[in-house]
């Protein structure tokens, strides 16, 4: 894979790589947690693309988290759009973005949300979010 599914550009506005992306926290979770909440949802957005459920089971706060994750068969997921990322505190910070899908029939879904993530002993999770 090359571009990243999260669709971030790198300083010279080119798709910046899986490798160099998302693709650090999604393989090196143990060792290298996303540094931020932005990062952290991006690498979540990739990892529904790519059906890495355990990365998404694992990077949602347990007060939140679901037993499981189950994918669409047949969807597809077709960009992100990041509208706004703020720290509300040294540990809290919301992210809004809009996620855009096609289901398996073809019917167009358009995710807008604002999430909330929380800090805890160094990595960050997703508690959970509103719908707009």
């Amino acid at each position: 894979m090359n571009a990243c599914p999260c669709g971030r550009l790198d300083v010279s506005g080119k798709p910046r790589p899986y490798v160099q992306c998302c693709g650090l926290y999604l393989e090196g979770w143990a060792s290298a947690p996303a540094p931020d909440a932005q990062a952290l949802m991006r690498s979540r957005y990739s990892a529904y693309v790519l059906e890495r459920g355990a990365y998404l089971l694992a990077t949602w706060h347990a007060s939140k988290r679901p037993t499981r994750v189950t994918f669409d068969a047949g969807g597809k997921w077709l960009g992100l759009e990041v509208r706004d990322a703020r720290a509300t505190d040294a540990d809290h910070a919301e992210v809004e973005f809009i996620a855009r899908r096609r289901d398996a029939s073809g019917r167009a879904i358009r995710l807008h949300e604002r999430s909330r993530f929380v800090r805890e002993q160094g990595r960050w999770y997703y508690v959970d979010g509103d719908r707009k």
